[in-house]
């Protein structure tokens, strides 16, 4: 395992289309499959998405497209390696909040899970990961 995909790089794979996309898998397609985990966060968020989407369904076509969003989150995820915010993450977490290292609490759990197993956090999210020491960040979909 080298890199740690952030929620924005997995929705890209999600989607399959974008110019975005095609850039990330480009990349990907570089590395053998088993470089790659995700982290119970993005899960985590992504379901927290789907709920919204079903919650704010105005009609059944909505609401059956948030259930088909919230069964594609878990089989994706149940098929690849999922990290967890565990007792390590959790100690860089509350150490980096010790230092107020400024970052929304979701993307500093995953920053935690990242620099806890030593991997590169393939992400868009520059601005704000370039905050959190001792983070590597990549931006594949540029």
């Amino acid at each position: 395992m080298k890199y740690l995909l952030d929620t924005d790089h997995i929705s890209f794979l999600q989607r399959r289309s974008s110019l975005e996309f095609s850039r990330l898998t480009l990349r990907m397609s570089q590395h053998p499959i088993t470089d790659f985990v995700l982290s119970v966060i993005s899960f985590h968020e992504q379901v927290i998405g789907a709920h919204t989407f079903i919650n704010r369904a105005q009609n059944n076509t909505d609401m059956a497209r948030g259930y088909a969003l919230l069964l594609e989150t878990l089989n994706g995820f149940a098929n690849a390696p999922v990290l967890p915010f565990d007792s390590q993450a959790i100690a860089i977490f509350d150490e980096m909040r010790k230092q107020k290292v400024r970052v929304a609490t979701m993307d500093l759990r995953v920053a935690a899970i990242a620099i806890s197993n030593n991997l590169v956090l393939l992400t868009r999210n520059t601005g704000d990961f370039s905050k959190v020491p001792n983070l590597i960040i990549e931006d594949w979909t540029v």
